[in-house]
């Protein structure tokens, strides 16, 4: 078949860009983290003080999205694409719990997402690319050779958000974690523009008792199949 598009979606912390940076390494892929988009928009419009605790001025932030500019450029030392907000690297920057707090808000706003689908879709215009996000394989790439939909529990998936903080040596609390897990998923799930859910024809994988190295063999066999046409 040569090669293909892969949607990887799911709730927030269920391991999508963990998977999704594995999968395509191994395959020689394209890796596009659509959540470090969103969570770059919502850095600026923190910055210009479009969104805090007490306000969320969406007309201010739509007035400005043609001042914002997203990239990725490969870190040469780790492999990784990290992303750049106007030329930027904010990559440590866009994973505090802060952005993580504001990031569905923003994310609920059309012409936000409008935007950025947009520059994903364009992204994905040769195959050969694995992209995870909320609604890759239902509004994205509804024609994606593979989509692949991940859960968890909501302890599972805030006790690995919580570590991962801890080892960024971030000050937080576990409660915090969790319930901004909760939060998201209800925002997500039902906001009126692309809401969180499983696309049609997508294969479901819940990962609560499920290690990375088994969770990456069980997707990457599927991928494989997908790409021979055995699938």
């Amino acid at each position: 078949m040569g090669k293909i598009t892969i949607a990887i979606d799911g709730f927030s912390s269920t391991g999508k860009s963990t998977i999704a940076k594995q999968l395509a390494d191994w395959l020689d892929y394209i890796y596009v983290d659509t959540g470090a988009m969103y969570r770059a928009v919502t850095l600026f419009a923190m910055r210009n003080n479009f969104i805090s605790s007490e306000i969320l001025d969406s007309q201010g932030l739509i007035s400005s999205l043609e001042n914002i500019s997203i990239t990725f450029k490969k870190n040469q030392k780790t492999g990784i694409a990290e992303v750049y907000l106007n030329g930027e690297n904010v990559e440590k920057q866009i994973r505090t719990l802060e952005v993580s707090e504001f990031v569905s808000p923003v994310a609920t706003i059309s012409e936000v997402r409008k935007k950025l689908v947009h520059q994903q879709q364009v992204m994905g215009q040769g195959k050969g690319l694995v992209m995870d996000g909320r609604d890759i394989g239902t509004v994205v790439f509804p024609d994606a050779e593979l989509k692949i939909f991940l859960d968890a529990s909501a302890e599972k998936r805030a006790q690995r958000r919580y570590k991962e903080l801890l080892e960024r040596g971030d000050d937080i609390l576990y409660k915090d974690v969790l319930e901004n897990v909760i939060e998201r998923d209800h925002i997500d799930s039902t906001r009126e523009d692309s809401p969180l859910r499983k696309a049609e024809g997508a294969i479901e994988i819940n990962n609560s008792e499920m290690n990375l190295e088994d969770q990456f063999h069980i997707i990457l066999q599927l991928a494989k199949d997908r790409i021979a046409g055995r699938l």
